[in-house]
């Protein structure tokens, strides 16, 4: 489905990510509600040089004047120019239609709501093709213009965007607010968070802006946002903090701030500010029917962004540590068969080949509820506790096995750049399981044949499902199969039956099952019904 409006998604699309995901890129999917649009944008210009009031804006504020004047000046414009080669022209016209947007992420069932862009001219980007001297297809007029925003944090020139503003760019240019314009150079990169840093030369002095305490904005604060929305450069909004911890599924450590400042095209690198003046969100992206602002914009948070940009400032780019999991959410039916009193914690459902997690001796199944101290209080908390791990630091991880919980230490290693995923009593033949509401049958090779499954898979096949079953609303289904059931490993029909009674003898209200779908493994919990 096509929307009216343009992108400027320039970097290579990703897919939405799995339920399951390599540790550093797990999350969880959430849904969008239909004929909305998120759309990652591009902010814009800074203003003019002026004296910092010593006093900037009261609790109440009946004016921000004062803050404006003083942050205004370190915001300034990116401009950037792209020359795209014949395949790509190609590329995006397959992909898009005609070239007219790029849409993110791409086979996703949200493919048409979630947009990356910015103020974006198609000067010759519907140029002729060929001829001039056979140039392959290609034009030497075909080129993108795309403007966004940054904000100085040096005055040794370092300016700070987003990746999606530079992406793919051959040319950009800064304009300061007193209208100087200079060619910027990228120092480094990060897509996972959207972050780049770019550095201008020039002999003039420059005014910054400092980091804020992101973790210190609370839900309901004052919130400035400065940039050049539709290109009308030097605009200020203002809001409050409308929520915390939002998950967009754009990258791995999504943690987005949502502000109701608003923000539009052209917005994107630019910062957002709490009432001290301190830059406490990049905006990057707006969640919109329309194209345009209904109060719901989303800026990377400052203490995220600070650690990103000081590495990419030293190194050039971003070392993450290296846990090696596949993990995913815990719901409350799975808390209640694990034993957990709550839905809490990473619930590991893999351990990768050779990886750190596998020599410090986690297992599938275990919950990780803390990590180097610190509370996992969701799945997304850890993917963002272990990339900042250094390498080689060992730390405590804390999970639940078996009901008990134990401590393991774990020496966290550099992430690759790879990583950068009642029944019958019959043994063998089919059997339904009244409990679960399944049709279960052993691996037998007639059957394995049938079904595709692989000889290195174990367990027991599901075969069939039953409509009014618990385990429906799981999407466990035919082709499907169970490798364990709690923390039991299973072959045979009768010895999923057996692990079920455990389960009710326990008093559970639910039981755990290991699912392989297709090669990947994932944890469903599933209810048992009432004696």
């Amino acid at each position: 489905m096509k929307t009216p409006f343009g992108s400027d998604d320039r970097g290579p699309r990703t897919g939405l990510r799995r339920m399951t995901a390599a540790l550093l890129l797990g999350t969880a999917l959430i849904g969008v509600p239909v004929g909305a649009v998120l759309t990652f944008d591009r902010p814009a210009v800074a203003q003019n040089q002026a004296e910092a009031p010593t006093s900037i804006v009261p609790a109440a504020p009946g004016s921000f004047a004062g803050l404006v004047r003083q942050v205004t000046p370190a915001v300034v414009n990116v401009s950037t120019t792209e020359h795209p080669s014949a395949a790509q022209m190609a590329d995006e016209d397959e992909d898009n239609g005609g070239g007219q947007m790029r849409q993110f992420p791409p086979g996703s069932p949200f493919d048409q709501f979630f947009k990356r862009f910015f103020d974006e001219q198609q000067q010759g980007r519907r140029g002729p093709r060929g001829g001039n001297g056979g140039n392959g297809g290609g034009d030497a007029n075909q080129v993108i213009h795309g403007a966004g925003s940054g904000f100085i944090i040096d005055p040794a020139g370092y300016i700070v965007t987003n990746n999606h503003v530079v992406k793919d760019a051959d040319n950009i240019t800064v304009t300061l607010n007193d209208g100087t314009v200079i060619p910027a150079k990228v120092v480094g990169t990060d897509e996972k968070t959207d972050l780049a840093l770019l550095k201008i030369d020039t002999d003039k002095k420059l005014t910054t802006v400092e980091w804020g305490d992101s973790d210190a904005a609370q839900v309901g604060d004052w919130v400035v946002a400065v940039g050049n929305p539709f290109g009308l450069g030097g605009s200020v909004t203002a809001g409050i903090v409308s929520a915390r911890g939002r998950d967009l599924h754009s990258g791995p450590f999504d943690d987005f701030l949502q502000i109701d400042a608003p923000i539009n095209r052209g917005n994107s690198g630019g910062p957002s500010f709490d009432t001290s003046g301190k830059v406490i969100g990049i905006n990057s992206a707006i969640y919109s029917p329309s194209g345009g602002s209904v109060g719901i914009g989303f800026a990377i948070p400052s203490n995220l962004a600070k650690t990103v940009i000081a590495q990419i400032r030293e190194h050039g780019s971003v070392e993450r540590g290296w846990l090696g999991v596949q993990i995913q959410s815990v719901t409350p039916e799975m808390a209640e068969a694990l034993g957990l009193d709550k839905a809490r914690g990473a619930l590991v459902a893999d351990v990768q080949d050779d990886s750190p997690a596998l020599k410090a001796g986690l297992r599938q199944g275990d919950v990780i509820t803390t990590y180097d101290g610190k509370p996992v209080g969701q799945l997304s908390d850890l993917p963002r506790l272990v990339a900042d791990t250094t390498a080689g630091k060992t730390v405590p991880v804390e999970v639940l096995r078996n009901g008990k919980t134990e401590s393991i230490s774990v020496e966290i290693a550099k992430l690759p750049a790879s990583q950068e995923k009642v029944a019958s009593a019959d043994e063998s033949g089919p059997a339904v399981d009244d409990q679960l509401g399944l049709s279960l049958s052993a691996l037998t090779p007639k059957v394995r044949r049938e079904f595709s499954v692989p000889d290195e898979v174990e367990g027991v096949l599901v075969t069939g499902i039953r409509d009014d079953g618990p385990a429906r609303e799981t999407g466990v289904g035919p082709g499907d199969v169970i490798v364990r059931v709690g923390s039991e490993s299973v072959k045979t029909p009768a010895e999923v039956a057996k692990q079920v009674k455990v389960a009710k003898e326990a008093d559970r209200n639910a039981v755990m099952l290991l699912i392989n779908h297709q090669g990947d493994q994932r944890f469903v919990a599933l209810k048992l019904p009432k004696a």
